[in-house]
């Protein structure tokens, strides 16, 4: 056999390769080895597999990643870095890529497979396997690591004396903290607006593992507390593997963001493109508690329809835009989605006049039972009326003009920390995609993402109250109402003046 010489540098990917959970994740710095160490590991479990009556070795891996161009260019090549052609065989360059390695008594056949081709998509869901290598996996679907997991376990045959081990294994950079991976590894809890048949796939099986790489540098920071610079960090995987001045080097002109995720390996979003909000301050916008509900205040609902749906929650109280809340939901349909919306009002918002806003394209595009989604909503109870218009200029001026705004000195946008998706969105996740050209130029419209849904939801909400119809029309924006100041929500009832709460500080 070719000689082979590989050790993993470091105590997590060292733990990774020994463990034999049936799922296996490891999270790390770019540059950390877990790439590798999962290439390796591939081959690791080929020369494992027991000989069948022939005496041969026989096992069948899939490699999955998220497109084309990236398994080609970074996938492929870090595979055959370490099985060229030139000593384990030729490399089959059209679709499905296939790298068929016999050397002796093993007979290995790797499959790599891009999730943006429908053919590939469709050949995973058919292939009988051994393993599934899942590649950056911050990228992929839940849907398909559930997928994989049904694929594996079925080659060799039980004629053939079955797979000594079968599994998925993974590697990533730091993802989202709502991703399925920082859910299921117990870092973050599951979040409220997830429904409960989606809630109970994301906790974790006993037979799954995630294993976490430390930062590749530490954070320099002074009295103030603020970063200063970085130095390397001395319990860094892979070191051997890299020159002392990569980290250095590959942080010059990287935000914080970036360094965050790639290098710190913190859950985190990265901001890519130009956000569609620029004047959004988190330290001004974000309230630092719990926004009550203002009793006798009329509730502003946007939503979005889709198999995202969302919805947006709020009130104007003395001036003020507070955002209380959203919805949102993930492949569910407008007749879920309109009794999710409605039990929400009637636990949270009982009692108020509701006013509920909505694409105006929803009269037009039929759904399910060829109703319409505002027909749908009519019928759970929601009076439901389009947005006084759907241009996408109006409705992100009804948003970025109370950006800028003050009411008696203070913010007139306000959201609530239990919005998430709408608060990352406002961060950079709702942007503009940067567009494949020199020079900074990005697309006209916000690109249509994760973030896009329950944007488009509170600027239905904002414009449905009148915040640019003034654009329209010249209509005034709704009368602000004023809530009582011994309000608590919790109470029901007048509190002590002496006391200062929400409303007295608002």
């Amino acid at each position: 056999m070719t000689d082979f010489k590989y050790k993993p540098d470091g105590e997590v990917l060292k733990n990774f390769m020994k463990d034999s959970s049936f799922f296996r994740g490891i999270r790390g710095p770019v540059g950390s080895g877990k790439s590798v160490g999962c290439c390796v590991e591939v081959f690791r479990r080929a020369l494992e597999q027991k000989p069948n009556e022939d005496g041969v070795r026989r096992s069948r891996w899939a490699v999955i990643r998220n497109t084309n161009p990236q398994l080609r260019t970074t996938t492929i090549k870090t595979w055959l870095d370490w099985f060229p052609e030139s000593d384990w065989g030729n490399f089959h360059w059209s679709v499905p890529y296939t790298h068929h390695i016999k050397v002796n008594d093993l007979d290995l056949e790797v499959i790599f497979l891009a999730l943006d081709r429908p053919e590939d998509v469709k050949k995973l869901l058919s292939l009988e396997l051994t393993g599934i290598w899942v590649n950056e996996a911050r990228e992929i679907p839940k849907s398909i690591i559930d997928a994989c997991t049904m694929r594996v376990g079925r080659f060799p045959s039980m004629r053939e004396g079955g797979a000594s081990w079968s599994g998925v294994i993974c590697d990533t950079n730091a993802p989202e903290e709502d991703h399925w991976w920082a859910i299921m590894a117990g870092e973050v809890p599951i979040p409220d607006h997830i429904p409960r048949e989606q809630a109970t796939m994301l906790v974790k099986p006993d037979n799954w593992k995630f294993f976490i790489q430390p930062a590749a540098m530490l954070e320099v920071k002074n009295e103030q507390n603020e970063i200063t610079s970085y130095s390397l960090n001395k319990k860094a995987e892979n070191k051997q593997n890299i020159l002392e001045t990569y980290y250095p080097n590959l942080i010059r002109g990287k935000t914080k963001s970036w360094i965050d995720v790639y290098v710190m390996n913190r859950l985190g979003m990265i901001q890519e493109g130009k956000p569609v909000y620029p004047d959004f301050v988190s330290e001004t916008h974000l309230a630092e508690e719990e926004i009550p509900i203002a009793v006798g205040v009329p509730l502003y609902i946007g939503v979005d329809f889709g198999l995202t749906p969302s919805a947006v929650f709020g009130q104007k109280v003395r001036g003020r835009w507070l955002i209380q809340s959203e919805i949102v939901a993930i492949d569910m349909g407008i007749v879920r989605f309109a009794e999710l919306l409605r039990q929400e009002i009637a636990t949270r918002f009982s009692g108020l006049d509701i006013y509920i806003y909505g694409d105006p394209a929803g009269d037009f595009r039929a759904q399910t039972d060829e109703s319409t989604p505002f027909q749908i909503m009519r019928g759970a109870g929601l009076k439901a009326v389009p947005a006084p218009s759907n241009s996408v200029d109006l409705r992100l001026e009804s948003v970025s003009s109370q950006l800028t705004k003050m009411s008696d000195g203070k913010p007139a946008f306000m959201i609530d920390r239990r919005c998430p998706q709408l608060i990352k969105g406002f961060q950079g996740g709702y942007c503009y995609r940067r567009m494949q050209v020199s020079g900074e130029r990005y697309t006209d419209k916000p690109e249509k993402n994760m973030y896009s849904h329950v944007h488009d939801a509170l600027q239905y909400l904002m414009l449905g109250a009148g915040e640019g119809r003034s654009l329209i029309s010249g209509q005034k924006p709704v009368k602000a109402f004023n809530a009582r100041k011994g309000f608590d929500i919790f109470k029901r009832s007048p509190i002590n003046r002496n006391k200062t709460s929400f409303w007295n500080r608002l």
